[in-house]
């Protein structure tokens, strides 16, 4: 979410972001769907045109929240009419992320970046700041395309993700992808309850 990167996905081609082979290869609800409860907030980081935004709106229900990021305006628009054609735009919040700052305020039960990380320039300025916007018992899901991201490149996103208080609680199956899923350490933990009391 930092500055533009030439391996963010065109607007252009948002069609091959969201189309049926899509929904069969990376249902959304299979994706996601387990780790996302009805009234909680979530952050879907590089929403792109809302593949995931929308059926995360449908699983947080009427009195949740979804926090859709991009760095495209254009993204951000489709998607924004995507969400009022299925009556989901009071769900969603569309946010324009600035250059080196995802730039929100609100705590999340539950963060997504599919397909983004390795669009991000400064990965560890990305991942401190997500993780200083989940709830202590949040969860932040990374999935990264195998034939993009190497094991080891993969790797390094998961020792830069340690070393700002992200610890992994699984390494969830999906095909074509690597991922993992994430939670604040003990004492990311502890700091975030402190604040709070």
């Amino acid at each position: 979410m930092t500055k533009k990167s030439t391996d963010v996905c065109p607007y252009q081609r948002a069609w091959s972001l969201d189309n049926w082979l899509r929904k069969i290869l990376q249902n959304p609800y299979k994706i996601v769907g387990r780790y996302i409860k009805e009234g909680q907030t979530v952050l879907d980081l590089g929403c792109g045109p809302g593949f995931f935004s929308l059926a995360m709106a449908k699983l947080v229900g009427e009195e949740g929240r979804v926090i859709s990021v991009d760095i495209q305006d254009e993204m951000l628009q489709i998607l924004k009419n995507k969400s009022k054609r299925q009556g989901l735009n009071s769900r969603i919040f569309l946010h324009k992320a600035q250059p080196e700052k995802l730039g929100i305020s609100e705590m999340t039960d539950f963060a997504l970046a599919f397909y983004m990380v390795h669009e991000v320039p400064d990965k560890k300025s990305f991942l401190s700041e997500v993780a200083s916007h989940l709830k202590p018992d949040g969860r932040f899901l990374i999935v990264e395309p195998k034939f993009h991201v190497s094991k080891s490149n993969f790797d390094t996103t998961l020792e830069v993700a340690s070393s700002v208080g992200l610890e992994q609680v699984s390494g969830p199956k999906f095909p074509f992808d690597r991922a993992v899923l994430l939670k604040l350490g003990s004492r990311e933990k502890n700091l975030i309850l402190q604040k709070s009391s």
